[in-house]
């Protein structure tokens, strides 16, 4: 990377004042209320700067993903799991088609979940989410989770109180186990506000191209936001802990939660410092066999540009360890003291 491209990155990362990792994790005292849905916590650059720096960081992620994918080959267990919650028309779609369409797709287990199946309710709330589990090396993406049943299960009275109680205990234990047998847990609160709400479903009616995303029972929803927002509070208080904390983040801006989820997840993925794999075979030796089969012209061509290659890998690969070592060492730590829903 040149140098006018390296101090132009620099620029772009360091409209981050606080880390999301810092500024939108939830801890004692946060209140739903408190939130400002068009805010940008940590973030003080504009939108063409975090459209700019989200691209930019998208570089770092899709390595991180292809590291943990190839590690996973060769017996590696670790895994990256995201969970994303919000109100309808928060972005969750969004989030999976931004940020996870910048890593490749092969290395991506996205799930959705909806009103369970009569099978589903046949079995314990946890049943399905098991199965949907991602494989050791990839990037899970729930779209909707286990959380539903302490949601839409709370608003609309679909267990009792008691039951409920017993979910978040479920949850936490659930989660504690997937934890301990390797994943990385990164659980995003997409926010939006009651009228930005609104308005982004009257777009989605006023859109031929969009009526299928909606539903009558949106406004029935809508009519129960307060409900709604009490049963996030309490899910906030009961399942966000130290080995899985939940991340809040404002999303009336759409470029603004997209940002703030390339970061949370790239900061994940830099603490795992996933390494390419050791092979049992000698690279060099291979390559001598591989050339054999070919012209000798040929064979001199390509072996003036597997040199250069070489090169170029080698920078790139110096790139990549400057870039997770400022991650983890100098972006994961800022803290100007902003934080979500503690009425700063």
């Amino acid at each position: 990377m040149s140098t006018k491209k390296n101090a132009e990155a620099r620029d772009r990362e360091s409209s981050w004042t606080t880390a999301p990792g810092i500024a939108l994790q939830i801890r004692a005292g946060f209140q739903i209320a408190s939130v400002a849905t068009g805010s940008t916590p940590g973030w003080h650059g504009d939108k063409k700067a975090g459209k700019a720096a989200m691209k930019e960081r998208g570089k770092l992620l899709a390595e991180l993903q292809e590291r943990l994918y190839a590690e996973a080959r060769q017996g590696g267990e670790r895994r990256v799991l995201l969970i994303v919650q919000g109100m309808d028309t928060a972005g969750k779609g969004g989030i999976c088609r931004h940020v996870l369409g910048m890593v490749d797709p092969q290395g991506v287990h996205l799930r959705s979940f909806g009103v369970p199946t009569a099978e589903e309710l046949s079995h314990d709330f946890l049943w399905r989410i098991r199965r949907a589990l991602p494989p050791a090396g990839m990037i899970g993406v729930f779209d909707r989770s286990h959380y539903e049943d302490v949601l839409v299960g709370k608003v609309d009275e679909l267990a009792t109180p008691a039951e409920i109680e017993e979910r978040y205990e479920k949850i936490n234990e659930f989660e504690r186990e997937l934890v301990d047998a390797g994943y990385t847990l990164v659980k995003v609160a997409l926010l939006i506000g009651y009228e930005e709400q609104g308005f982004r479903l009257l777009r989605r009616l006023a859109r031929r191209d969009k009526h299928w995303k909606y539903s009558p029972s949106d406004v029935a929803a809508r009519a129960q936001w307060p409900a709604y927002m009490d049963a996030y509070q309490a899910m906030f208080e009961r399942t966000s802990t130290e080995y899985a904390p939940w991340y809040a983040v404002p999303a009336d801006r759409k470029w603004f939660a997209r940002l703030a989820v390339t970061e949370l997840l790239a900061q994940a993925l830099a603490r795992l410092a996933p390494r390419w794999p050791e092979v049992r075979w000698d690279p060099r030796t291979q390559a001598a066999q591989v050339l054999a089969t070919m012209p000798r012209h040929t064979a001199q061509l390509s072996v003036e540009e597997l040199r250069a290659e070489a090169e170029d890998v080698a920078a790139e690969s110096e790139d990549y360890r400057n870039g997770v070592e400022k991650l983890i060492t100098q972006d994961a730590r800022k803290d100007a003291g902003e934080r979500v829903g503690n009425g700063q």
